[in-house]
């Protein structure tokens, strides 16, 4: 039975006849009088005793009332509910990351967001990069991506994926020889990086420093595009994650270097304040950054 002939029973009963009902329902008495007919045809019962001065409901008539009724409000309570969540789906998150090789991943993630989710506004934040925990804390940002989880109780962390950091060099450069690329094979290096301070580059961080290791010449190259001339001329190393590297044609004389001998390997999360990991539009990016990182 559809909706119409529930909405058609209530406004007879309540307003008293069709006559009354055709300017509430927005349809002419003969409409109504037509739908009405069909309805009874269908049912095989008469829905309302017809009168001069009032219609009344019949016995079927009245059990169709109260299940009209209660299938209407079910219906208007789900619509609220919806406005609800769709007004909670809307709103500006400003994310930024403690590494500028992340922001190789992001543009098509936000493109793909626009398409999905056109009432989010996401904007990148690059002042807040290599340190973006203080800018959470701050509320200047409102999700910083992260390779290490903070301790502290206002924030919370979400661990998305795993990668792995390689050394990127011409296939002439005499690292290639090696199997794998050992803590101190770096000595000597020429480590070309993203930018300062070396404690925001993970091969420095994590496999450098533990081993009191400083390459004999770092240069940073905030421009993917350049380091990667630079490599190409064998004028260094850089280490990243392959995934960052999707976007860019790269030579064939490039090749992938295993950092130690069981690999370099880092998890990246997701860091919100506790008091916006309820909101809707902060729940549609955290699913949809980790549907796409994940796979990575």
């Amino acid at each position: 039975m559809e909706i119409k002939y529930f909405r058609l029973i209530k406004a007879i009963a309540e307003e008293g006849s069709i006559a009354n009902s055709s300017e509430k329902l927005f349809l002419t008495q003969s409409a109504l009088s037509h739908q009405l007919k069909e309805l009874e045809e269908q049912l095989g019962f008469k829905v309302f005793h017809r009168t001069r001065n009032k219609w009344k409901l019949t016995d079927e008539g009245t059990e169709l009332y109260k299940l009209g009724n209660t299938i209407l409000d079910s219906i208007d309570k789900s619509f609220k509910n919806i406005q609800h969540i769709r007004t909670g789906s809307v709103g500006t998150i400003k994310v930024s990351t403690e590494c500028y090789s992340f922001y190789q991943g992001l543009p098509n993630f936000i493109q793909k967001m626009g398409l999905l989710y056109p009432e989010i506004n996401l904007d990148l934040i690059l002042e807040a990069t290599h340190q973006p925990i203080s800018k959470i804390l701050s509320n200047e940002i409102d999700i910083a991506i992260v390779t290490s989880k903070p301790e502290n109780n206002l924030l919370t962390s979400i661990e998305i994926f795993e990668d792995e950091i390689f050394a990127i060099m011409h296939k002439e450069n005499e690292l290639n020889k090696l199997t794998f690329i050992d803590v101190n094979d770096f000595s000597d290096a020429h480590l070309i990086i993203h930018s300062f301070p070396l404690e925001t580059v993970s091969v420095y961080e994590q496999f450098l420093k533990p081993n009191k290791i400083i390459p004999s010449k770092i240069t940073a190259i905030p421009l993917t595009e350049v380091a990667l001339e630079m490599i190409c001329a064998n004028f260094g190393v850089m280490c990243m994650p392959k995934w960052a590297l999707k976007s860019f044609k790269l030579s064939d004389e490039l090749v992938y270097k295993r950092i130690g001998k069981n690999g370099l390997k880092r998890s990246h999360f997701l860091v919100i304040r506790k008091s916006d990991i309820t909101k809707k539009y902060i729940q549609d990016f955290i699913s949809n950054f980790t549907d796409e990182f994940s796979a990575e």
